[in-house]
Order: C-alpha cells, then structure tokens, then sequence
C-alpha cells in the first residue's frame, strides 16, 4: 500500500542548531545562496526578559498546491505519496512556481530549474527518514506515513493532535506539516514568493539591501 508521507514540528524542541538544513544541503548538494530547509527565529521581549523561538521551514507538501496551479509546463505534480515533486525535464525555470509558494520554498537553479524539499524521495526510495529528520539533535521533527497507526507521525499526532497547526492557514493550502507550539508572529518571517536570502538572517532588513533604484 502507498505510504501517505506527512511531517510534525515540535517547535518547542527546536534549539536552532541549523542541523537540519546543513544535512539538506549536503544530502542534497543545495548551492550557497538557496535552501530547500531552514531555521527562523523571533525575539520577543526587551532585554533581560527576552526569548528567542525557532521555526524549521521546509515545502509543505500542500494537498492544495498553488506552485503546482502556476506551473505553466505542469512540470509539478502531487504524488499518491502525498509529496509535491518537480520534474526537471519538464521546468522552464521561469520562476512562476517560487513566486506562487506563500512560504518561499522554491529556489531556481539556472542549470535544473526549479528545486525544493521533497522530503528526501531519494532517502524514501531506499526505506531511510530525510535527511533534516535523521540529523535533528532534539527530535523536533516528526516523519511517517499518515495512513500508519504505529507510524512516529501517527503516534505524536494521537498525543499532540490538538496542539498542531499548519503556518499561514489563511491561505488554504493544507500542508502536510503542522507545527506544535510556534510563536504565531514568526510566521511573518517567512517572506512568500521567494526563497530564504542568505544576506540577512531578518527578513525585516531585506528592504534596506535592495540597491536605490538608478530611474
């Protein structure tokens, strides 16, 4: 039977080590400069009553894709898996499907196309979790097969349940990754329609990186 892939994050278990997205890079051979996963944070508070929350970010594998709707090549298709894959034949690398993803997921390669998270089919295919998932050091992120009652997934999902929630829920894609316990303003950090830039770790300073128009 087809397995139905899906993934928690236990944000609470987060220590923002990056663990996971050098994994994916490696796994992956992900060029500097583009990230199918990473680590946000938020601080909150003043100083010395401050914290700081993480958010691994990764594809959301959304039953309701909108990268899939904006493909004009229908290089991207929803797997019976469950997961978004991208067809590198088919890509025109345009960039029409990273401008669609609310959660800037998609990075574009000038040499394959388009490239994201596809929760390590290579790994899948050969009966091993993704790579963020094996290489986390607080087990924050929970991997299975949905359609598993003895799954990881199912069994976190049976005791936490309640608790998760997918980010940006007013867009109506229904991901395959739910998030327990996440400080709500954080999902303001992941900017959509493009992907993480490696020039500033806070989103909110991009503006001031942009070069003065010369017009």
């Amino acid at each position: 039977m087809t397995p139905h892939w899906k993934m928690a994050v236990d944000v609470d278990r987060c220590i923002g080590c990056h663990a996971c997205s050098v994994a994916c890079k490696v796994e992956h051979d992900v060029p500097l400069g583009s990230f199918r996963t990473k680590v946000y944070y938020y601080d909150e508070g003043i100083f010395p009553k401050v914290k700081r929350h993480f958010l691994p970010a990764l594809c959301m594998q959304c039953e309701d894709a909108p990268c899939l709707k904006a493909c004009p090549t229908k290089a991207i298709r929803k797997d019976p898996d469950g997961v978004v894959r991208i067809d590198e034949s088919r890509c025109d690398a345009t960039g029409t499907c990273a401008g669609a993803c609310p959660y800037g997921a998609i990075w574009i390669s000038t040499e394959t196309g388009a490239d994201k998270c596809d929760f390590c089919s290579n790994r899948l295919a050969a009966g091993l979790q993704p790579a963020c998932v094996e290489s986390c050091p607080g087990d924050a992120l929970i991997f299975g097969d949905a359609d598993d009652p003895e799954s990881s997934y199912s069994k976190f999902v049976s005791r936490h349940g309640a608790d998760l929630k997918p980010l940006k829920p007013d867009r109506g894609t229904k991901p395959a990754v739910l998030y327990r316990g996440h400080h709500p303003q954080i999902e303001s950090k992941i900017a959509p329609g493009r992907n993480h830039d490696p020039a500033t770790y806070e989103i909110d300073t991009w503006a001031s990186l942009v070069p003065p128009s010369k017009a």
